[in-house]
């Protein structure tokens, strides 16, 4: 039990260290925020909550990741190296990729809720 306790601990402090320091994920989190805010507000059914739910968890954990990429690169050497910068690009354009993908599928989902309680 003390492993696990020490493991969520270690998980927790990733998290708030990103939290603290990454000005995207704070802009993602508010991001994050708003739609389940918005998803109160317009009803969304259980599939839409589903995939409005995966989408932000996996926008989030990929910043994360993205950060510890980053931070890696940084302690293996402090060298300006085109193979560092190659491997940074790729993990945000993957966190890109992500939030250009959650955004579309969003306004869908919220769109067809605006328009189904519209009527």
């Amino acid at each position: 039990m003390k492993h696990l306790v020490y493991a969520f601990s270690c998980a927790l402090s990733g998290i708030a260290h990103t939290a603290r320091t990454q000005r995207s994920f704070q802009i993602q989190l508010a991001v994050a925020v708003a739609a389940v805010i918005g998803g109160f507000v317009v009803c969304l059914t259980p599939v839409e909550w589903a995939v409005v739910l995966i989408l932000v968890g996996l926008v989030l954990t990929l910043e994360c990741l993205n950060t510890a990429l980053e931070a890696t690169i940084d302690r293996c050497s402090t060298d300006l190296h085109p193979l560092a910068k190659t491997a940074k690009d790729a993990a945000a354009g993957a966190v890109l990729i992500m939030a250009l993908i959650a955004a579309v599928v969003g306004l869908i989902i919220y769109c067809s809720a605006i328009m189904r309680l519209a009527g």
